[in-house]
């Protein structure tokens, strides 16, 4: 009898074997520290089928940065019910991201930290994901805002600088709590809903505070 032929592995799949230790190593060594053997060794492949699958150490790393922005999105689109009131759309959503951020620490540190340290090309590709958020908070809080204030056309850049604000401190919760294991996503949520929230539900009700003159 012949040798029994094992089954060959789809392309996509050893692809996506090796974006995940590629996203590990990077994750937990850095760009310029990992080396295509260590991702090959990880990802139990040769080293020249990595370069044969994703050319190169930067289109690796740029593949990396892009499956891992998607997947961040998708998770914060995909956490929030848009019938559901403002605060509870915001908590969804802000509850989403740290469990994912929380889930996946070595690509929240490829996004947050790599990508944006080693190059215009992939500070671009993080850039990118950080907008398509930035622009999902505005219009969380934007629709919100048109029905505090009665008024269905009150502008976004109302509140896109809001917007802003809360994504980086999402952002900057998000890196602190990924260093403290006893740190929840659910926690991290609720320091930032109440550092946020608050403050948010008295500008929509017109309370905002005035600087001192001079």
């Amino acid at each position: 009898m012949g040798a029994v032929k094992t089954k060959r592995m789809p392309r996509a799949v050893r692809e996506q074997q090796m974006l995940d230790a590629a996203v590990e190593i990077f994750g937990r060594r850095g760009y310029m520290a990992a080396s295509m053997d260590e991702i090959a060794e990880l990802a139990g492949v040769s080293k020249p089928l990595v370069y044969l699958y994703l050319n190169s150490k930067e289109d690796l790393f740029t593949a990396c940065i892009r499956r891992e922005a998607q997947a961040l999105v998708a998770a914060v689109r995909s956490g929030v019910r848009t019938d559901l009131p403002a605060d509870r759309q915001l908590w969804d959503g802000l509850l989403a991201f740290f469990a994912h951020t929380g889930r996946h620490p070595h690509a929240w540190s490829v996004l947050h930290l790599q990508a944006r340290t080693h190059g215009e090309t992939f500070a671009a590709e993080v850039t990118a994901m950080r907008e398509e958020i930035v622009a999902f908070v505005t219009q969380l809080i934007v629709v919100a805002a048109r029905e505090a204030h009665r008024d269905p056309d009150l502008p976004e850049r109302e509140v896109a600088g809001l917007a802003e604000a809360l994504v980086g401190a999402a952002e900057s919760l998000a890196a602190w709590a990924n260093t403290h294991e006893s740190v929840t996503p659910r926690q991290a949520a609720t320091t930032l809903m109440n550092f946020a929230w608050s403050g948010l539900a008295d500008l929509m009700e017109g309370n905002a505070w005035t600087p001192p003159e001079g």
